[in-house]
């Protein structure tokens, strides 16, 4: 069998593990998709209900404070800081790094994405010394205060 027959088949097997999963009747390809969208649609209908009702709906979740995750490992010279959180807030990179810099740490490497969801990976050493005398712990407990300041302050306006 050709790489294309054996592509075709591979699709046409697919398409009939939708259609079978989404309870379908259909017979071609297009008509199996939209019965496929229709039945994820209803199926998200029904996990919306359900969150109403047990009063766990996504919207309540994240019109509350975010519960940040933070992690700070020690390195040789400064610390390996991470930030996760959920739902991005405007200006919370500047007040992260506003952060780095009320500690005395310069931030040596660092990727960050904020568009949908906050996430830092940081590496931050010591500042010729300013840094000295802080821990894992107080860089994890600053960070934190940093995010829910930032986050109320967005609330708030």
């Amino acid at each position: 069998m050709s790489s294309r027959g054996r592509k075709k088949s591979s699709v046409h097997q697919k398409l009939q593990q939708l259609r079978s999963l989404t309870n379908s009747t259909a017979v071609n390809k297009t008509s199996i998709i939209v019965d496929a969208s229709r039945y994820i649609g209803e199926l998200k209908d029904k996990v919306d209900k359900l969150s109403q009702e047990t009063g766990t709906t996504s919207q309540a979740s994240t019109s509350q404070n975010p519960t940040p995750m933070v992690t700070v490992e020690t390195l040789e010279k400064g610390f390996l800081i991470n930030v996760l959180l959920e739902k991005n807030c405007p200006g919370l990179l500047v007040s992260v790094l506003e952060t780095f810099e009320e500690l005395g740490l310069d931030v040596i490497e660092a990727r960050v994405s904020c568009e949908d969801s906050f996430k830092l990976e940081a590496i931050g050493g010591e500042n010729q010394g300013n840094a000295e005398g802080i821990d894992a712990q107080m860089v994890k407990q600053a960070m934190m205060q940093a995010i829910i300041r930032k986050w109320d302050e967005n609330r708030e306006e």
